[in-house]
């Protein structure tokens, strides 16, 4: 439950823009006028009190900013004498106080909005991190590795495309649905990595995004509960988040899953994420998460990390390799390779790694190549390592910790 304004608020972001796209069809401007109203609530609810009804406060006021802006608009065009023949329908500009508040939260459709097939891929991830996840234009561009201005260039095409499409605010069904369906689950993954490990700003994780993406997985399964990959999505992010307490040391420093006390993972997350994965993979077929997810309970039912079935999981990251071609999924194959058979067949892996430009800047190709020397006792070179990885690291915890790794080895 968000435990702040700023969290509330977040949390009832995308359903507030849900129910004024429902409702007006113009996504662009609802997204201004959810703005304005956020502000509003930012403003006055820390003094006057969260209302008994906050989902609805908002988009009361939301809907008063967009008929204002809509209005205004059409002033605009009727001046310029380039009103369309058809205006604006009365029912849009109607009051707000008309048309009450409906019950139900919009957000998945909301999602399924962001992944229509006149987008590319790319806009379709960017433009639902961005309305539905509640990040940034800034934190939407750092994954895609482009510059904020023109990730909000791309950003809004997308939501011209979708009003040009002219679709309707609803679920889509049958074949529609299937073939949006693949955008949708890899948005909420990019959303929960971004919650459960930060890529900048004071916190390692935003509990907020974590919890948002794994309520809207939850809701994606419920819709979809015959479909394997929806299933082990779920399944991966629970089994992920029940380490959430252990990560972190009593001043927000970010502790290694080797150095965690596993009597503070979520006992519950776990059985429920693995009794998910074991019904995932016994419909089939098997899909990336699914493998993901099977990897994570791997982690979670070990009782330390020596016991860890580490054959196992490097064989389970050499099938995600046939079927993601992802730097990142090499990059874990390699530590765990280096578990199972020695730290200089990992560093090996490594090699081949620094040459793919898609993760040869990225601190954790570093981190880890720190990590595997130190194994091997190469600790100078393990030292290096750590600095440069510190110094590429984009997240503060993460760079304390990586400072601290290094600060270990500076007097061996």
């Amino acid at each position: 439950m968000p435990t702040t304004t700023e969290d509330l608020l977040r949390a009832l972001a995308p359903q507030v823009l849900g129910a004024l796209v429902r409702r007006y069809g113009h996504f662009d401007t609802a997204e201004d006028a959810v703005q304005e109203a956020l502000i509003a609530a930012a403003a006055r609810w820390p003094e006057d009190g969260v209302p008994d009804a906050p989902r609805a406060w908002l988009i009361r006021v939301a809907s008063r900013k967009l008929t204002d802006l809509l209005r205004s608009e059409q002033a605009r065009q009727r001046r310029e004498g380039v009103v369309a023949q058809r205006t604006l329908p009365e029912e849009w500009l109607a009051p707000a106080a008309d048309h009450p508040a409906r019950e139900s939260d919009d957000t998945l459709v909301l999602l399924f909005l962001c992944g229509h097939p006149s987008l590319s891929p790319a806009s379709q991830i960017a433009l639902t991190l961005r309305a539905v996840g509640g990040l940034t234009t800034a934190e939407v561009a750092r994954p895609f590795l482009v510059p904020e201005a023109t990730m909000t260039r791309r950003i809004t095409r997308a939501k011209q495309a979708i009003k040009d499409s002219g679709v309707p605010f609803r679920m889509p069904a049958g074949a529609e649905r299937a073939r949006r369906l693949g955008a949708v689950l890899h948005v909420l993954y990019l959303v929960f990595n971004e919650g459960y490990a930060s890529t900048s700003g004071p916190r390692l994780h935003r509990t907020e995004l974590a919890d948002e993406a794994i309520r809207l997985a939850r809701l994606v399964h419920r819709l979809l509960p015959d479909d394997s990959e929806a299933t082990g999505l779920l399944a991966l992010m629970l089994l992920t988040d029940a380490r959430r307490s252990a990560r972190t040391g009593p001043a927000g420093d970010l502790v290694p899953m080797a150095e965690q006390d596993r009597d503070l993972w979520d006992a519950g997350q776990i059985a429920e994420g693995i009794a998910l994965i074991t019904d995932a993979l016994a419909r089939g077929p098997t899909g990336p998460y699914q493998l993901q997810a099977a990897i994570a309970a791997l982690h979670d039912e070990a009782p330390s990390v020596e016991a860890t079935d580490w054959p196992q999981i490097a064989a389970l990251y050499d099938l995600l390799l046939r079927v993601a071609d992802n730097p990142v999924v090499a990059l874990n194959r390699s530590v765990a390779v280096a578990m199972a058979r020695g730290p200089r067949a990992g560093l090996d892996l490594l090699d081949g790694l620094a040459a793919d430009d898609r993760i040869a800047g990225d601190h954790r190709l570093h981190a880890v190549r720190a990590h595997l020397l130190e194994l091997e006792g190469d600790r100078a070179a393990a030292r290096d390592c750590y600095r440069e990885a510190a110094r590429r690291a984009t997240n503060p915890a993460r760079q304390r910790h990586l400072l601290e790794r290094a600060a270990r080895l500076t007097d061996a």
